[in-house]
């Protein structure tokens, strides 16, 4: 299909892992965020809507979805509706398809379930850091069962340790903070211990990957402070370096 302009009606479903013309109105894997959008971490903290990623790789068999209050992805299976009130920005993502809802449904590893960081389904953001340090991630997620609650999140292309299994268990059905890594010991999570070490200031990709199809992404934030206390709502504003941030959603 030949790549169009920018002058049709935008759509604001994200189909990955197709080619089709860089339009929004036909080409529905287009990100939401021009390339040179770049977030800026202020005071030890930035906050990123999850839907304003760059681009997206490695998504031959999974990969992120826009929902939005315009428009959901009709892609299946997936077992639940979308959830798109209460969504910061009027948007979120979900890594579709989703073939593993129950602890019963087949686990196949590097289709439904990817444990290893950095494999499947990859998101990529632009971070300018002025502050170096250690910054815990806290993401907000959308979770209505056991097998679409977990996340990793890498630095530079690096998946550290201390960015794998992000896991979410209370707060079921609705949108919820969490910043807690599944563990032996704690399968649910264990605080403090999802973070990544910036070494130094400047230019930084930040990235999240897949580990469980399902997963309903709406937004993180880095922050160096240890102790927090949980959002409750949308959490705190985003702050742009450079590039323009895309137009919230109704």
């Amino acid at each position: 299909m030949p790549i169009g302009d920018f002058s049709g009606q935008l759509t604001t479903v994200l189909v990955c892992g197709m080619s089709l013309a860089a339009t929004w109105g036909a080409d529905l894997t287009q990100p939401m965020a021009s390339p040179d959008l770049v977030y800026e971490e202020m005071g030890g903290q930035v906050a990123v809507e999850a839907e304003h990623f760059y681009k997206q790789t490695s998504t031959d068999k999974r990969a992120w979805h826009i929902a939005s209050s315009k428009a959901v992805p009709e892609v299946l299976p997936d077992g639940d509706p979308a959830h798109v009130g209460g969504a910061s920005g009027g948007a979120y993502l979900e890594c579709l398809p989703d073939s593993r809802r129950t602890h019963g449904d087949r686990l196949i590893a590097g289709e439904n379930f990817a444990n290893t960081a950095g494999t499947m389904a990859v998101l990529h953001y632009r971070v300018q850091f002025n502050t170096p340090g250690r910054y815990y991630v806290w993401a907000r997620a959308y979770s209505t069962g056991s097998e679409d609650n977990g996340l990793h999140v890498g630095l530079n292309g690096q998946w550290p340790e201390s960015g794998q299994r992000l896991q979410w268990c209370e707060g079921k059905n609705s949108w919820r903070w969490e910043s807690k890594q599944r563990t032996e010991q704690q399968h649910c999570g264990e605080p403090y211990k999802i973070y990544l070490d910036i070494d130094k200031p400047g230019l930084h990709e930040i990235q999240f990957s897949m580990r469980e199809d399902g997963f309903e992404f709406d937004k993180f934030f880095l922050t160096t402070k240890r102790e927090l206390e949980r959002p409750e709502d949308a959490g705190p504003p985003s702050r742009v370096k450079s590039g323009r941030l895309p137009e919230a959603f109704p």
